[in-house]
């Protein structure tokens, strides 16, 4: 498309069941009731001047810009504030008003730097759009009185700029902190003429403040007195291109903004159907790493991993590789082969590289990042309700009455849906929070949960058991949905366990270190609060109990009635943008896509007659699994797409001794990872802004990914896959996305109805979407569950096996903070690393006096598996006996201190639980020091000056 901004309604829309018909300047419109005049005129197609006024904030009336005459009323109210009436007849320009209005604007300008040929929003500035609307010519007030023209910018934020000389105190940007981003981390100090926009205190800075960056307040500015420096160092964009967000599960909708091939800025989309028009700031102002320095370009390989890289053609690259991959399946056999899929590529990357290793390598040794994540969500909730998968919409939030988050947390990991549900919050919804720390949700401004239940790690089965058990014994199970949707011997059998008094609250206490009583408080509350929404994260699936404790929530789930309408359900919180999606496209050893298992017979005759191969019915190996073999001796060769196991996967050293073991190791990413530090082949990748293609969110919304500028390596990395599949013998001729997602839909029964023309029509589609759910599903289980009756689980508490004593007297648990992504490649080659320089150990005040700790020291993270240096930060946001740290940075190599501990039932690793001591360190450990020098070794580049910076 070209460079228009999206149309501005100046109000909210309203949701009524009523309608009412006015007249605005003789047209006739219907509206719904209680739709402002301001609206309604421009659903017309008329354009009321406004200042103040924007259709993602509330109406203000500060403005007086956009007064209007209507007959029978008094005066001249303004038309965003005032509501339309039946037979209402309004006046939108009258010489009265012109008269009116041109005297505002005067005022406005007269306090406003006249630099309109040289400012950076030039023709892209809604105070000189409103100065033509309303026929300003010229100014009656001099500049010689009292003014702010010499008010000084800040510049302290690495993304946009202040400058209060431009400032016109409208209040959007103060509202949109308020209202859409809900950190109410801006003010209006002062008063009258004194009145200025703040970002907290007089000493503070935008930077310094409370200010999360998320560009809401940017967005809502109506001049340049907020605005990105990118805009001033490029340009006015001169086209844009709407597409999905690559970082988290929310799956943000955005118009990227260019001029040429450069990318000036990233502005949310409002109809975006996951994010209403909102950012964080990843998505908003983390994508200066496509263009990072460090970004490779050209293939690369080496024969062994003591060689430096060899820049070669692509046809050399992928030759060598076909070659490795049919040497070792003829001397080893086709199951001395696997792959990793990419939870950050596409849909149709995805597929194609599990179809590579099923129809081409011959073997379903292929798993994906969701090993390490939300395995254990697709095994519980397939369990119980017949589907891998969340529940809701985004949306379903705003009709909640009482939210339930376990495990996770949202306004660092989610932060775009955090603020949906902040403001839900706001408006009198109740919380429950079940963490070990105290995240932002617990307590911030206007937010504070009604209960925060701070249990030990690894007792998460224990403490739903618990509540389950006050549910049940005290009467509030909703029997008669029971009864119509559910197994009832099973619940009479489940509601018998959770009965029993080794399941109360007061019984588990000890063990899981919270109150009983507040147990009891947090299970009346949301079993009597109407509607009871539960969303998690991984602090629920990354146990050894992981997919035990999803199905325990949607035990919970079931006995409180609360699935099947908006405001319920059971909600996954995705962590990566396509996670969700490279589990539907059959991304597992066990399982093809729609999630049915390779066992079955008809699944794959339906397969095998679309790729004219056989496939093994029986199930490949997990990702831990292939690492055991290679050690072993019998897995020989690997291709990994957009995944960085040797950080995110735990037990590094596991890790990297079964990539050495290995014969064949191909990385296909944007940089160096740590993973390629043991790579025998490099294929450069391609970000989402150089590729087409779907992402699918959390709340399975299907969502077109669109090119933006050509890709830099030459190739989109579904052409990478298919020519590596093509060099190995496979007749593969896709010209474009839309066919590979036309196979899914024919192999794919819940993506039967989806294709690109949908896509573009309606934007997004939430799968099923097929004969059955023609439109999509934004709710899932309405008149019944997918599997018939809802599936009640006896989930008994079986503690972890990884515990504390005197030599590891601490547990480690593990998250995210808001400016970093999973293990950091994308956003640590952004300015986002001025938030968050280094991974940081939280450690309790006490914990941290025993052992003559402050923060800022440097610290021993040690375990029963290996040992870190990093520093400490003191709070109380864990408590006594826990401790925390995040895994964005290789230099800090986190996952070394974790275990092999897994899920029962998946594999998931127990990231959550490690038993760990903390020591005063002078410095890295002899096995960081190791491990830098060499991966340093390893990253060594013929005709390269020197190695290249760690990336993941």
């Amino acid at each position: 498309m070209g460079y228009e901004r999206q149309a501005d309604f100046g109000t909210p829309e309203v949701r009524s069941e009523t309608e009412v018909t006015c007249f605005i300047d003789g047209r006739e419109v219907t509206v719904p009731s209680g739709t402002t005049v301001m609206r309604a005129a421009a659903l017309t197609g008329g354009s009321i001047p406004k200042l103040c006024a924007t259709d993602n904030l509330k109406q203000f009336g500060s403005c007086r810009l956009c007064l209007v005459e209507i007959d029978g009323m008094r005066g001249t109210p303004a038309s965003c504030t005032t509501p339309v009436a039946e037979g209402m007849k309004v006046h939108t320009q009258t010489p009265r008003l012109q008269k009116l209005r041109k005297g505002v604007m005067e005022l406005y300008i007269s306090d406003h730097p006249l630099d309109c040929l040289t400012c950076s929003a030039n023709n892209d500035c809604e105070l000189q759009d409103q100065a033509a609307a309303v026929g300003l010519r010229d100014v009656r007030y001099g500049y010689e009185g009292e003014n702010h023209l010499g008010a000084m910018p800040d510049i302290s934020n690495p993304y946009f700029d202040f400058d209060p000389s431009k400032c016109i105190v409208c209040s959007r940007c103060v509202r949109a902190c308020d209202e859409v981003q809900g950190t109410l981390a801006l003010t209006i100090d002062g008063r009258g003429f004194d009145s200025k926009v703040s970002a907290g205190l007089t000493s503070d800075s935008f930077l310094s403040s409370e200010c999360v960056s998320c560009g809401a307040c940017v967005q809502a500015c109506p001049t340049a007195t907020l605005q990105e420096k990118a805009v001033k160092e490029i340009g006015k964009p001169e086209r844009a291109v709407v597409t999905t967000c690559a970082y988290c599960g929310v799956g943000c909708t955005f118009r990227a903004e260019m001029r040429g091939e450069q990318l000036v800025r990233m502005v949310p989309w409002k109809d975006g159907k996951a994010n209403r028009g909102h950012s964080c700031v990843k998505g908003r102002f983390a994508w200066g790493y496509a263009q990072h320095q460090e970004r490779i370009l050209s293939p690369m390989i080496r024969e062994s991993i003591d060689q430096p890289w060899r820049e070669v053609s692509w046809e050399e690259a992928l030759t060598y590789a076909a070659g490795q991959i049919n040497r070792i399946r003829e001397t080893y056999g086709r199951n001395a082969l696997g792959g990793i899929t990419s939870s950050r590529c596409t849909n149709e990357e995805t597929f194609l590289v599990q179809k590579l290793i099923r129809a081409g390598f011959g073997t379903n040794n292929v798993d994906t990042c969701a090993r390490v994540c939300h395995s254990p969500t697709g095994y519980g909730l397939k369990t119980t309700f017949g589907t891998s998968a969340g529940t809701q919409d985004f949306d379903s939030v705003e009709d909640s009455d009482v939210i339930l988050v376990i495990g996770a947390n949202p306004t660092d990991g989610h932060p775009v849906f955090a603020s949906r549900m902040k403001r839900r919050l706001r408006e009198g919804a109740k919380l429950i929070v079940i963490d070990p720390r105290r995240t932002d949700l617990v307590r911030s401004p206007h937010i504070e949960a009604d209960f925060h239940l701070p249990l030990r790690p690894g007792t998460n089965v224990a403490i739903l058991t618990a509540i389950a058990h006050v549910i049940v014994t005290e009467g509030l199970a909703d029997e008669a949905f029971i009864r119509e949707r559910c197994d009832w011997d099973e619940y009479q059998h489940w509601a018998e366990f959770v009965s029993a008094e080794r399941n109360s609250p007061e019984f588990l206490s000890p063990v899981i270190g919270v109150d009983p009583e507040a147990i009891r408080g947090a299970a009346r509350l949301f079993a009597t609060g109407a509607n009871g929404a539960i969303y998690y994260g991984l602090g629920v699936t990354e146990h050894s109990q992981g997919s035990s404790t999803v199905m325990a929530i949607a035990n919970l789930a079931m006995a409180t009635g609360n699935i099947g309408r908006r405001g319920v359900g059971v909600n996954p919180l995705r962590g990566q943008n396509n996670v969700q999606g490279a589990c539907d496209m059959g991304s597992f050893p066990h399982e093809l896509s729609g999630y049915r298992h390779v066992s079955d017979k008809a699944t794959r005759d339906l397969f095998e007659a679309e790729w004219g191969v056989k496939i093994d019915p029986e199930p490949g190996l997990r990702i831990p699994n292939m690492l055991d073999a290679a050690t072993d001796g019998q897995f020989k060769a690997i291709y990994i797409q957009g995944e960085d196991i040797l950080q995110s996967d735990p037990d590094t050293k596991h890790v990297a001794a079964g990539l050495a073991a290995m014969e064949c190791v191909i990385v296909h990413d944007l940089f160096l990872n740590e993973t390629a530090n043991y790579a025998h082949v490099f294929l450069p990748g391609s970000t989402f802004l150089e590729k087409n293609g779907t992402f699918t969110n959390a709340e399975r919304r299907i969502q077109p990914v669109r090119k933006v500028m050509e890709p830099l390596n030459g190739y989109e990395d579904w052409q990478v896959t298919q020519e590596l599949a093509r060099a190995i013998g496979l007749d593969w001729n896709y010209t474009h996305p839309s066919e590979i997602m036309d196979e899914i839909a024919r192999l794919t029964p819940t993506f039967s109805g989806v294709n690109y023309k949908r896509l573009d029509a309606e934007g997004s589609l939430q799968w099923p979407v097929n004969d059955t759910a023609p439109d999509g599903s934004p709710i899932m289980h309405i008149d019944g569950f997918v599997r018939g009756k809802g599936k009640f689980v006896v989930t008994d508490y079986v503690p972890t096996d990884e515990r504390t004593g005197p030599r590891f007297p601490l547990l480690l648990t593990t998250g995210r903070i808001l400016s970093q992504y999973n293990v950091g490649a994308q956003t640590r080659r952004t300015a986002n690393t001025v938030w968050h320089p280094e991974d940081v150990l939280e450690i309790h005040p006490t914990d941290a006096d025993n052992r003559g700790l402050k923060s800022g020291d440097w610290v021993k993270l040690a375990s029963r598996s290996g040992e870190t240096t990093l520093r400490a930060l003191v709070t109380d946001r864990v408590a006594p006996g826990v401790v925390y740290t995040t895994f964005h940075h290789p230099a800090t190599q986190a996952n070394v201190v974790t275990t092999d501990y897994s899920d029962w039932a998946t594999n998931c690793p127990e990231y959550k639980v490690t038993a760990v001591q903390i020591t005063p360190s002078n410095g890295p450990t002899d096995w960081q020091e190791d491990y830098e020098a060499q991966a340093s070794r390893s990253r060594r580049i013929v005709g390269h000056d020197s190695a290249m910076e760690p990336a993941e």
